[in-house]
């Protein structure tokens, strides 16, 4: 009877791991080209860290990394958080995704927001958190941060622009077992649930990009 409960779950896994796959497959279909991407761009891939799949089942995306695209003297960066925040060469930043593969969105009314002065003044916001520890436990502070909380916080500073409703930890499905067990091992049995957050799937679906 254990065997055939292990099946089960194992079964049922693979299948939430197909149902993502499926969607990066339609998602990756509407991408802005490489070539014309522009200062402000959000650009999305799937992580290959160790909580990678847990993001992706909590928020029901195959997305789970998101980063700001900057052009400095034609070069091509991604302002994220990692350990610490940075600015990535989007070439590396590509190759550190899941085959490559990566979606860029960008406002719909860029053309009257992103602006010569508009980028300065997000290049001037983004001084304050460079060199940031990254966020392990997802806190809405500035003491440390994570990716999607530092696009959502820059966006906002910036370009006084909400790119979506934040929500809060137990809005997002908790019942898988790695879910489950990636939050015990942050948090252990004191999950904040009522914990301001933004994931990088809340913000791919924001209505204000294409």
């Amino acid at each position: 009877m254990k065997y055939f409960l292990f099946i089960i779950l194992i079964l049922l896994n693979l299948n939430c791991i197909k149902n993502i796959d499926e969607k990066e497959e339609s998602y990756h279909e509407i991408s802005i080209e490489k070539d014309t991407i522009q200062s402000g761009d959000i650009i999305f891939h799937t992580s290959l860290s160790s909580q990678s799949m847990a993001i992706q089942l909590a928020t029901d995306s195959p997305y789970s990394h998101v980063g700001i695209v900057m052009i400095d003297n034609n070069e091509k960066y991604v302002l994220e958080a990692i350990q610490p925040v940075q600015y990535t060469p989007i070439e590396e930043w590509i190759k550190r995704g899941e085959k490559g593969h990566y979606v860029i969105k960008r406002l719909k009314n860029s053309s009257s927001v992103i602006t010569e002065n508009s980028i300065a003044n997000l290049k001037s916001n983004a001084t304050q958190y460079l060199g940031k520890n990254y966020d392990l436990k997802f806190e809405w502070s500035d003491d440390k941060i994570y990716c999607s909380e530092l696009v959502w916080k820059l966006y906002k500073e910036s370009f006084g622009i909400e790119l979506c409703s934040l929500k809060t930890i137990k809005d997002y499905d908790l019942q898988n077992k790695q879910v489950q067990s990636k939050m015990k091992e942050r948090y252990g049995n004191e999950i904040p649930l009522n914990e301001i957050v933004v994931s990088p799937q809340d913000i791919f679906e924001s209505s204000l990009l294409k």
